[in-house]
């Protein structure tokens, strides 16, 4: 819901440490590929009972996302940096609602399913309107430099990341954290929907 507004200050922040990355030859993918990693650490460190060893794993994967993109503008981007952006993420956000639910699956078990489902939901309308915009030249004002089409919404990666802290803070709430913040996926879900069902009426196939 913030990320277009809150993305001039983070790029603002680690362009600096992009510049060193970039002076030391290191690779936007290799960021990618490290962040990621990160992030099945954070999963595993969750999943061991050690909520708040995973949230300080999962901020410094959300750090090399940011710094993987910020390297690649200096550089310059590629497809398939664009492509490990997006799916790696996809998979990292739909891993850590699965580590509480190992952490303890009598409590969390249902309510990590119902997120995890949520975010299919919110994932697969992301994308499916990305490849329709994609396809019809269209281009997302709010996010210029992106590789893809990006379609904003309720629950975006700012809002995913708090609750994610909420949960490593809270981990007793995991479960009403967890219902709520599927209940707004499914509103975000509804909305790009609506968005895609209107912006693309009357277009055609070839």
């Amino acid at each position: 819901m913030i990320d277009a507004r809150l993305l001039p200050i983070q790029r603002a922040l680690l362009r600096p440490i992009a510049q060193i990355l970039v002076r030391a030859e290191v690779r936007a993918d290799s960021i990618s590929l490290a962040g990621f990693g990160l992030g099945l650490a954070a999963v595993a460190t969750i999943a061991a009972g050690y909520a708040l060893a995973g949230l300080a794993l999962i901020l410094l994967n959300r750090l090399f996302d940011g710094l993987d993109g910020a390297v690649a503008r200096i550089v310059g981007p590629t497809d398939r940096g664009a492509f490990l952006d997006v799916a790696l993420d996809f998979v990292f956000y739909a891993l850590v609602p699965l580590g509480f639910a190992i952490a303890d699956p009598a409590a969390n078990g249902l309510p990590a399913a119902t997120l995890i489902a949520s975010f299919v939901g919110t994932g697969s309308s992301f994308l499916a309107f990305a490849v329709i915009a994609a396809k019809q030249g269209r281009s997302a004002e709010d996010y210029p430099d992106k590789g893809i089409h990006y379609i904003g919404g309720l629950t975006e990666g700012f809002e995913t990341i708090a609750v994610f802290a909420l949960m490593c803070i809270l981990p007793g709430h995991f479960p009403v954290l967890a219902y709520g913040f599927a209940a707004a996926c499914a509103v975000t879900t509804v909305l790009r929907w609506r968005c895609g069902w209107t912006a693309f009426k009357g277009s055609t196939t070839d």
